[in-house]
């Protein structure tokens, strides 16, 4: 069977250093980036800061509620980060690639789909494409708010992340 990879890129205006923190701080940023229509909790078991964090969280899509227990890797430390769903081996990604123009940053996440009939796979791929499309909605926004307060120097120490200013 062919795998489907719903896929979601927004191109931020915001350093990748920041967007990588955020989405990499499962403690205390990471909850922010996610519809709260669809994730319903997400609790960090070991780690909390990239590779080796190990988080359990919830979803409702369609009506349905499934849990999740996912092992955080870095294949490519500061560009990439992957949630791999333990029990399934289901991945997805968020890659973080610098433009070289004017401080921006394209973000893509994506999942590859595979064992699924054609019509499964067909609506799994496009309510996983809504939902990260409204995850780099809110990714763009907590971290236009972070930019805008560290160049302000309004950026207290609750609310930094580890190598924030690395």
């Amino acid at each position: 069977m062919k795998s489907q990879i719903p896929t979601a890129t927004k191109d931020i205006q915001v350093p990748a250093e920041i967007l990588y923190n955020i989405i990499a701080d499962y403690r205390r940023m990471h909850w922010l980036i996610l519809p709260k229509q669809y994730f319903l909790s997400l609790e960090v078991e070991e780690g909390g800061f990239g590779a080796g964090t190990l988080i359990n969280f919830a979803m409702r899509i369609l009506g349905q509620t499934q849990s999740f227990r996912s092992l955080i890797t870095e294949p490519e430390p500061d560009r990439l980060l992957v949630e791999t769903d333990i029990k399934s081996g289901i991945a997805t990604s968020f890659h973080i690639v610098p433009i070289e123009k004017d401080g921006q940053t394209r973000v893509t996440i994506s999942t590859e789909l595979q064992g699924r009939n054609f019509l499964e796979a067909w609506i799994a791929k496009m309510m996983l494409q809504k939902i990260y499309r409204l995850e780099l909605d809110l990714l763009a926004q907590v971290a236009e708010e972070r930019a805008h307060r560290k160049r302000s120097g309004n950026l207290n120490q609750s609310q930094r992340t580890p190598n924030a200013d690395a």
